[in-house]
């Protein structure tokens, strides 16, 4: 099947299959065409539950224009981190994501994050969780008439997205019963975690080094191959564990593009932007690029 016709088939799959009813609403989201341009970024920050055995710092970056949130209202992208790292090391994708019309909120993850006072790695399998929070917060944030981002949430459009450990982390999310906010995840040099892929199906996008040391793409490719709606899979070649995510560095303009173009179509329902994701992601020499509609 061609490029072109797959793209097709893929968006007549979202659309017409994988397009969640909302919980407000009991209906699908009315389609919404994704901003032309790009805004200015706003950052802000605020602790999650500070008084909890789990308190969540989370940096958000939003659309601005003048000094405040863009007018209009923006699909929200939980992004999670890896071990050892925090949400300002990765705001060269958020950053760009909030730029083409995305809230973006990172959660600092309480044993993983850097710095973390007990850290351990087994607290990944917690994770998931810790992002439903931070959708659950945000929901709640939109009703707000006193906050700056109140209005400017499209709470019935989430999609989750995160590095390495947080990749696994999104793909946890994805469990029996998850919440039908949840539209679309992007899992970068990850995999899955025991439950993941249940529930409501959503398109997911992959993107793995094919020299990944510390996470094999053999482990990204069971997982997109244990999907079971729209998938895709985006391999940088000869690429480690995430070089790729720094502006600047070979592959990183493919990963922003398709990245980009995926939660435009996921999130705003932009068919064109579907049709762009083959060539957003081509590169003779640095990456290779599949996808596949619903079995």
């Amino acid at each position: 099947m061609g490029a072109r016709r797959l793209a097709a088939v893929l968006v007549t799959a979202l659309l017409t299959g994988c397009a969640p009813a909302t919980a407000a609403t009991g209906g699908t989201p009315p389609a919404r065409r994704a901003p032309e341009g790009t805004y200015a970024v706003g950052v802000r920050t605020f602790t999650l539950d500070p008084r909890s055995a789990r308190p969540l710092p989370v940096t958000v970056w939003y659309p601005a224009a003048g000094g405040a949130v863009a007018a209009g209202q923006f699909p929200v992208v939980v992004y999670s981190h890896g071990l050892d790292s925090l949400p300002e090391l990765h705001a060269g994708l958020t950053r760009r994501w909030a730029a083409a019309g995305f809230v973006v909120a990172a959660p600092a993850y309480p044993h993983t994050r850097r710095g973390a006072a007990h850290f351990t790695r087994a607290d990944v399998r917690h994770q998931p969780a810790d992002g439903w929070r931070v959708i659950r917060h945000l929901v709640r944030l939109a009703e707000r008439p006193d906050d700056p981002l109140a209005g400017h949430l499209d709470v019935t459009r989430f999609a989750a997205a995160g590095h390495s450990a947080g990749g696994f982390t999104t793909a946890g999310m994805f469990a029996a019963g998850h919440s039908t906010r949840l539209r679309a995840g992007v899992v970068i040099a990850g995999g899955g975690l025991a439950g993941s892929f249940a529930g409501p199906a959503a398109p997911l996008l992959f993107v793995h080094g094919t020299a990944d040391p510390v996470v094999p793409m053999a482990v990204g490719r069971a997982a997109y191959d244990r999907t079971s709606g729209p998938a895709a899979f985006l391999s940088l070649l000869g690429q480690g564990h995430g070089e790729y995510l720094t502006p600047g560095r070979p592959g990183f303009a493919q990963v922003l593009a398709t990245t980009t173009d995926f939660l435009r179509w996921t999130l705003y329902d932009d068919p064109a932007a579907a049709r762009r994701l083959p060539a957003d992601a081509h590169s003779p020499t640095l990456t290779t690029y599949t996808s596949r509609p619903t079995p």
